[in-house]
């Protein structure tokens, strides 16, 4: 099972990515941990991934295909895998098939999972951040039993800077800007479900097993 996982910030991938994993029993492979993992391990790879970091400058598409493909190929991966936040252009998604076409394997399932820009608003400016454990919290979805304090450990609360309104309007844009096309692209090879966000963590979780099975 090679599934592939979209949807802007905000529409709850992360909790559902946890679901899938532990009912399909596959890798949650993002590559942003990818990125830190080869960095940390001082990885050829990962030199190069950051070298561009530091000069401020986008990782190019190439080294972030390397980077991504390299981890398919390790044991967990045998039985199948779900990507979060790889491909995020055509360009890419092109490389990734080469690759897997290459090892006689093909991406199954693009999940979608779309929200209405206003309600990924509401999600995101709202959010509520635990500075000593990292504890989620929503000031209206998900309010903490006393303002201002992390119901697990105590620790203060707070809202990360890029949570702002200004902000999160732009990182929707951006991301629907680069994603477009790649909706596009998976529509276009027959292997995308576009899922509804906005009915509830079961429900989106229900609308996912029934694509997959």
């Amino acid at each position: 099972m090679n599934l592939i996982l979209l949807g802007p910030p905000g529409a709850g991938k992360g909790t559902q990515a946890v679901r899938i994993v532990e009912k399909y029993n596959i890798p949650h492979i993002s590559t942003g941990d990818i990125f830190r993992e080869n960095i940390k391990k001082g990885t050829e790879l990962g030199k190069k991934a950051q070298e561009y970091m530091n000069k401020g400058e986008l990782v190019p598409d190439d080294l972030v295909v390397e980077i991504a493909c390299s981890r398919l190929l390790e044991e967990d991966c045998k039985e199948g895998f779900l990507l979060d936040g790889f491909p995020r252009t055509v360009y890419q998604a092109e490389k990734l098939d080469e690759f897997l076409a290459a090892h006689g394997r093909k991406v199954e399932h693009v999940l979608d999972i779309a929200v209405e820009k206003e309600e990924l608003i509401t999600r995101l400016t709202g959010r509520l951040v635990c500075r000593a454990c990292g504890a989620s919290y929503h000031k209206v979805n998900m309010p903490p039993k006393t303002e201002g304090v992390c119901d697990t450990c105590g620790g203060e609360l707070y809202q990360r800077a890029d949570d702002t309104k200004e902000t999160v309007e732009n990182r929707i844009e951006v991301y629907e800007a680069q994603t477009k096309p790649l909706v596009d692209f998976y529509e276009k090879a027959g292997v995308i479900a576009h899922i509804d966000g906005a009915t509830g963590l079961d429900n989106v979780f229900a609308d996912i097993v029934k694509v997959l099975g």
